[in-house]
């Protein structure tokens, strides 16, 4: 965390500064506003947290509820999911208060008495070291709260509109805000009264139920299992001794149990099998009683008792695997021809069973994959034509995520005989750990991901999935630290410059290395993208370029470091030093992520996923990939309403939506970073 570079801060330095339109920030709902996010579950919180650090762009974010989320259905996080926590500044808080998953314990009958249930393996959460985050279980409610705090204290001073219920919307051929939405009152003293808000964009976050999805003709498509599950968070007494476990529990009465410890260290949920539904008569198990899901678990646990003392939620459902073939409201015969308007996320375009711990973490990535890009185009950082790309990328993650649930939720409640070998439950869990852990996503090559002509140089980083952090020193201060943890979700670009052996000198003594000669490069070249920064903005505005030294930090001499990777910022025209690193020795990155030691440049996109891998000479693709997503040259000087101090929103102009419209926005860009 970096403060002070615009005065000496005595409060909370989260709190940022408010600026552009969190100066004066309205309290009621404005009828005119850039983006319109529908729902305030984990995919609408997590676009508008992301949003919230562009000071220019109205963003407003609405629910039906009069108030916060008290209970959420959802509780697993997965370790991606606790990455992405950590860019937005509250991942060791959130840690501080999970339950942590280490191991999962699988149960079966005893083959000596088939009524006893018994332990047949262990299995550690992360043997492999995916990541370095934990597996966490805490509920939605919570995860919601974080977000909510963090926009709170963003520059644009964010916060929901409690009581406002989508109805409909239309999508008009032109005009600066040519969506209309149609919402209702549901609280307060306009309860029952209809309104209208007019939006650039609109971003449905509203669910399974999903009006927004209804009103862009888009419809979920796929199967309704007819196998029904009853789950319950409960406070309970037993002598199940692996009850603070994650468990999956197979009984020879051919019930299952999918146990899940939950925060706080006593409440757990339980995921109890139902068995078979009667398509004729579905409404019969959905009236299923507490006592009998109770019985149910008991029969399950035997030799072991279950004495439920209170029901903190419960419900009964049956999987379901859907998903839209759109996440945009551009239909297939008009792709190409116009961008979208209006946006899904969530389970209001793909929807499956609970027991895989995904839906709110998929949706979460749906949301922060969407707002960075809306933020540029808005901002004028990039063409309209970006957002495109939201669900030709998504839609793919969440096809794939549709047949991982298949085979778990069906293995799940396959009954013990119907195993050929009694551990292939847990080989499946092992072998699949890293796509539940939100590893696999592998977005194909774009506009925003390059083809891996040059991956050879830097192997584990993978281009199109997302930048695995390894450990590093930083040089000003010699602090040891994780290089992906100094990224926070301000929607920058990260370009991580990963040094030739050379050290650095001054003064020179010879030919200049690598490095230097791309240092001089981005800092200097008409192609570098660093070229399309505003003037008037800080040099590191828009982009994140930090360097990584072979040496020990020891041996590196900051002063002689290129000037390009120590930006001065601020009023006060600051020096950065906290973007050089050097190699730690007991973890040399080089080692760990398949780092050519002749230098490589590593490109991030804002949401964490690499973009592209490069040699340290090829300037020229470099300049090329960035060409497309940036304007053409930089922007006008700056006016001083638009410096952090005493900045005031600007009206700006938004192409009408045709493929060939470049028109970029002439709003004010966010000036301060970190």
């Amino acid at each position: 965390m970096q403060f002070h570079h615009h005065g000496y801060v005595s409060g909370d330095p989260r709190i940022q500064p408010a600026a552009g339109v969190g100066i004066n920030r309205p309290v009621e709902l404005p009828s005119e506003v850039d983006v319109l996010i529908v729902g305030t579950g984990p995919a609408g919180m997590l676009a508008a947290a992301q949003l919230s650090q562009f000071p220019g762009v109205v963003t407003r974010i609405m629910e039906r509820r009069p108030g916060r989320l008290a209970i959420g259905q959802a509780d697993g996080i997965q370790t991606r999911t606790v990455e992405t926590f950590q860019a937005f500044g509250f991942a060791e808080r959130i840690i501080a208060e999970a339950y942590r998953i280490a191991e999962t314990a699988f149960w079966k009958p005893d083959p000596t008495d088939p009524s006893r249930i018994i332990r047949i393996a262990r299995t550690p959460d992360d043997a492999a070291g995916i990541s370095e985050f934990p597996h966490l279980v805490v509920n939605q409610a919570r995860v919601l709260d974080y977000f909510a705090e963090f926009m709170a204290n963003s520059p644009t001073r964010m916060s929901p509109d409690y009581g406002f219920e989508f109805r409909s919307l239309s999508v008009a051929d032109e005009g600066e805000y040519p969506v209309a939405v149609t919402l209702l009152h549901t609280s307060g003293p306009h309860e029952g009264q209809e309104r209208i808000v007019q939006a650039k964009y609109v971003i449905g976050a509203d669910g399974a139920r999903s009006k927004v999805r209804e009103s862009i003709g888009c419809t979920l498509a796929g199967d309704q299992a007819n196998h029904a599950w009853g789950v319950m968070d409960v406070l309970a007494v037993t002598d199940f001794p692996d009850v603070r476990l994650k468990c999956a529990i197979q009984s020879g009465t051919g019930g299952s149990i999918l146990l899940i410890p939950r925060e706080g260290g006593h409440l757990f949920r339980m995921y109890v099998d139902l068995g078979e539904v009667d398509p004729r008569n579905k409404g019969a198990v959905r009236s299923t009683s507490t006592d009998e899901i109770i019985r149910k678990a008991n029969e399950i646990l035997h030799p072991y008792t279950l004495d439920v003392r209170n029901i903190a939620w419960h419900s009964v459902y049956e999987v379901g695997h859907r998903l839209t073939d759109r996440f945009d409201d551009v239909r297939p015969e008009d792709r190409g021809a116009r961008t979208p308007r209006v946006f899904i996320t969530g389970d209001a375009c793909h929807t499956h069973s609970a027991k895989a711990g995904q839906g709110m973490n998929v949706s979460m990535q749906d949301g922060f994959n969407l707002a960075w890009k809306l933020g540029h185009v808005l901002e004028g950082r990039s063409p309209e034509s970006l957002l495109s790309t939201y669900s030709e990328e998504r839609q793919v993650v969440a096809k794939n995520l549709i047949d991982f649930d298949k085979e778990w939720s069906t293995l799940m409640a396959r009954k013990p005989e119907e195993f050929e070998d009694l551990s292939e439950l847990e080989d499946f869990y092992v072998r699949t750990a890293e796509f539940p852990a939100g590893f696999m996503t592998e977005y194909a090559p774009s506009v925003l991901v390059a083809a891996p002509e040059h991956q050879h140089l830097a192997t584990g980083f993978p281009i199109g999935k997302r930048f695995k952090s390894a450990p590093v020193v930083r040089v000003g201060d010699s602090n040891p630290m994780h290089l992906g943890h100094h990224a926070p979700a301000d929607g920058r670009w990260r370009i991580y410059v990963f040094a030739d052996p050379a050290t650095p000198q001054t003064p020179k003594t010879g030919t200049a290395s690598p490095t230097e000669e791309f240092a001089d490069w981005i800092a200097n070249s008409p192609e570098s993208p660093l070229a399309a920064t505003p003037e008037g903005a800080d040099p590191d505005a828009w982009f994140d370029l930090k360097v990584i030294y072979q040496q020990d930090h020891t041996s590196i001499d900051i002063n002689t470091v290129p000037a390009v990777f120590k930006p001065q910022v601020g009023p006060f025209q600051l020096t950065d030093h906290e973007k050089v690193y050097a190699t730690d020795p007991a973890s040399d990155i080089f080692d760990l992520r398949g780092l050519d030691r002749g230098g490589v440049v590593v490109v991030v996109r804002p949401d964490q996923y690499v973009a592209n891998v490069l040699p340290l000479t090829a300037t020229a693709e470099l300049g090329a990939f960035f060409a497309p997503l940036l304007p053409n040259k930089k922007s006008e000087q700056l006016p001083p309403s638009a410096l952090p101090d005493t900045p005031t929103p600007t009206a700006a102009h938004i192409s009408n939506g045709r493929k060939d419209d470049l028109t970029f926005s002439k709003r004010p860009v966010r000036l301060w970073a970190g």
